[in-house]
Parts: C-alpha cells; structure tokens; sequence
C-alpha cells in the first residue's frame, strides 16, 4: 500500500518497512494493532495531537502502552498548558483520521515530539497514514523526518 507517508520516505531515501494489517474499528489501539502486525506492544507509537493555551497544535508520538503526560509536552513545548484536540478536529487539522494519524505527511507542518525511548530501539512502528499500515523505522530516521526532537513526554497510565 503507498500512501503519501511512504512516498515521502522514500523520495528522501530513508528506509522503511511496511506492515499492513486487516482494520478492525473497534480495536484501533495500539495494543491491538501490535497483535495485528506481529510486533511488540511497546514497538507500536501512537501519534496524538494536542493544542496549547495559545492555540497551536502539538504533535507528539509516544509507545502505544503509554499516555501522554500533559505536564510533561507542556514543558517541553514551553507552554502552560495543553489539551487533546476533539478526535473531531483531527482530520481538518492533519488531513488524518483517528487510529491513522502519522507525524509525517500532515496538511501542515506542526512542531513535534517523540518521546525519548525511542532510542531504544533500532526501529519503532507508526502509522503510514491509513488505518491498516504501520510504518517501520528508526527512531532518528522519524525525527529527522518529522521535523520532531526527542523528550520525555509520557507516562505510564496510572503513574510512574
């Protein structure tokens, strides 16, 4: 399957492998999605988009087991505070729709983060911009293609 996230890859070279997978829209996590691709719960990256008190959208990518700390983005994109934008929003927003949103390829261009483990792995899974592709990569081959930096952004969903 080619989507405009695999053809932006590869039109700047950076070497991915793709994962397609049968959609099942009630099990659009990632857990699920994992099991549906063979790998790795905490290998799947989840893209979420938020917005900051001052109304810009925030893109962040963190392992599919984890929650996005609030406290922890907003520090990092040096705000008071964020929000999760409506899964209403996102589509008009990104261009992509819940359990297909990938860093990469969005209507705009937002700043991004991903989380900092990351790098430690050789590669990580995110969406190729469909629901049913996941996009395997490395870590700093996402960054470099997200425009993202790395910082710690997550959290486990009932605490550290």
């Amino acid at each position: 399957m080619t989507t405009n996230v695999v053809r932006i890859l590869a039109a700047r070279g950076v070497p991915v492998r793709t994962h397609e997978y049968a959609v099942d829209e009630a099990a659009l996590d990632a857990r699920s999605v994992a099991r549906s691709v063979g790998a790795e719960e905490d290998r799947v990256w989840k893209t979420l988009v938020a917005m900051s008190d001052t109304g810009e959208p925030l893109v962040f990518c963190i392992p599919g087991p984890l929650e996005l700390d609030l406290k922890k983005a907003a520090l990092a994109a040096g705000c008071k505070r964020i929000a999760l934008i409506p899964r209403r929003e996102l589509q008009p927003l990104t261009g992509y729709v819940h359990g297909g949103c990938s860093p990469i390829g969005m209507k705009r261009a937002f700043r991004t983060w991903i989380d900092e483990a990351a790098v430690l792995f050789d590669t990580i899974l995110v969406s190729g911009g469909v629901r049913g592709l996941q996009v395997e990569i490395a870590p700093a081959a996402l960054a470099k293609a997200a425009g993202a930096v790395f910082a710690d952004v997550s959290s486990h969903p009932h605490g550290p």
